[in-house]
């Protein structure tokens, strides 16, 4: 089971890429940032007004939800939000993944069940989200997933596919062009940060439209342009990206 009680960490975009730039920073002070959890207040909700407004105001326990959309369209950060509304209010939520150890058992102390990449389930996962849908309904617990695809074209058995389609569904929609520079400029405004048109331009041509990983791959240039007490260009970023291995890019 995923610890999400404190999921406002950001994970890095390249671990290779923060040792190196560590070793650097040994006597440059680096910036103390307020963390962003994943809240419903930092979700940058684009055209996703109407999942956003009934995941804020869910009264649980109610019919079971599922979020679906492509990759960086917000649905593990909306699952988390609600995680951290759960907890905000005094109670406890459970949270599994397709990467996590078997048996995944539901405590009946959960106001919230949550599962996340349901696209990725293999067979003994599918049976162990078959009987959590079966023990949080029995126990009056409320259950949210997400997936790539809608429910009817998971791979999925058809029980559990029947589940996740039961009750309220909604299509995740990406940012735009424009929302993702305004996410990413009001990212690195937080960050003290001059991200100029040419970057922008750069890593919108260069990399998947993909907002979690542009915010992660910005998170190590913050790194690696304290460490080598530089502004942040596009010159810069090529010489991270030519130093340390960031995914191949995509040129559109």
């Amino acid at each position: 089971m995923r610890a999400w009680a404190s999921c406002g960490r950001a994970i890095h975009p390249c671990a290779a890429a923060a040792e190196a730039a560590s070793q650097a920073m040994q006597q440059i002070p680096l910036p103390m940032l307020p963390e962003l959890r994943p809240s419903f207040d930092s979700f940058i909700v684009g055209s996703n007004h109407a999942a956003l407004a009934h995941l804020q105001h869910l009264a649980m326990p109610t019919a079971p939800l599922y979020l679906w959309g492509a990759p960086g369209s917000g649905k593990t950060h909306l699952l988390r939000a609600l995680v951290d509304h759960v907890h905000g209010a005094g109670a406890r939520a459970g949270c599994f993944a397709p990467g996590d150890a078997l048996p995944w058992r539901l405590d009946p102390g959960w106001a919230l069940v949550v599962i996340d990449d349901c696209h990725a389930l293999d067979d003994a996962r599918q049976h162990a989200v078959f009987s959590l849908f079966v023990d949080a309904l029995s126990h009056g617990v409320q259950l949210a997933a997400a997936g790539r695809l809608p429910p009817v074209d998971l791979p999925l058995r058809d029980d559990v596919r029947t589940r996740l389609g039961w009750g309220h569904v909604f299509a995740l929609q990406c940012l735009t062009e424009a929302e993702t520079r305004a996410a990413l400029r009001r990212d690195a405004d937080r960050r003290g940060i001059l991200l100029s048109d040419e970057v922008l331009d750069f890593l919108l041509t260069r990399f998947p439209r993909d907002l979690k990983a542009l915010m992660e791959l910005l998170d190590g240039l913050d790194e690696y342009a304290w460490a080598k007490a530089r502004a942040v260009t596009v010159p810069l970023l090529k010489q991270m990206i030519a130093e340390h291995e960031f995914g191949a890019p995509v040129h559109r």
